[in-house]
């Protein structure tokens, strides 16, 4: 098969989501796809370069897969979620963002902008509410993806937040009083329906603004 960038970056995500960053080098890459690391350079100038086109590919087919719904809430909800999903998936791509943030973030914006505009949001205040919703769905689902490479499949999620929510309630309760009562919640929450929660009250917002 002949070499090409798409090939390329395929073969550079799956070494991506199995061993992590660290694990991508030219020479695996090289050796991965049966040729020479010089042959690589012909398409792809360093390792930010491919992390970039690798993490462009993985967004730009979240967005493409996203289908169209029926109200303009219902389909930021899908992209939302699609995102989550994807940096989940695939924790690098946060990496991404540092490398090439404008071709990332006009990917997002045109996506998310164009559903705030279908809200009949007046012109002025477009980007301002796109930016609310976008920075908050990198924000929550790019630490998400964080805390995922910080602690491995390995780890048992619930045993973690059963002992975080257990140092919590060893606080006093008259110091901390909501963080006693959230510690039961804190024990068994859903990472992605507390997300869907967040997007909620930006759009209910956005739908009780002047």
């Amino acid at each position: 098969m002949a070499l090409s960038k798409d090939r390329i970056v395929e073969a550079a995500i799956e070494i991506l989501d199995r061993d992590g960053e660290s694990a991508l080098t030219f020479r695996t890459l090289a050796a991965r796809l049966g040729t020479g690391s010089g042959a690589l350079y012909w398409h792809v100038a360093n390792k930010n370069e491919l992390l970039a086109a690798g993490a462009d590919h993985v967004i730009a087919g979240v967005l493409a897969d996203v289908a169209t719904a029926a109200t303009p809430q219902e389909s930021i909800r899908a992209i939302a979620l699609g995102l989550f999903d994807a940096l989940e998936a695939h924790p690098w791509v946060g990496a991404y963002f540092a490398y090439a943030p404008w071709t990332a973030l006009m990917r997002i914006f045109e996506s998310i902008g164009g559903q705030v505009q279908e809200l009949s949001v007046p012109e002025r205040l477009q980007f301002d509410y796109a930016s609310a919703l976008v920075h908050y769905i990198l924000g929550v689902a790019g630490q998400n993806a964080a805390n995922a490479r910080l602690f491995p499949g390995e780890i048992d999620r619930t045993a973690f937040l059963a002992a975080v929510a257990d140092t919590w309630t060893r606080h006093d309760a008259a110091d901390y009083p909501f963080v006693h009562q959230a510690a039961a919640q804190l024990r068994d929450h859903d990472d992605r329906e507390q997300f869907l929660a967040g997007i909620d009250l930006i759009l209910a917002g956005i739908g009780r603004a002047p």
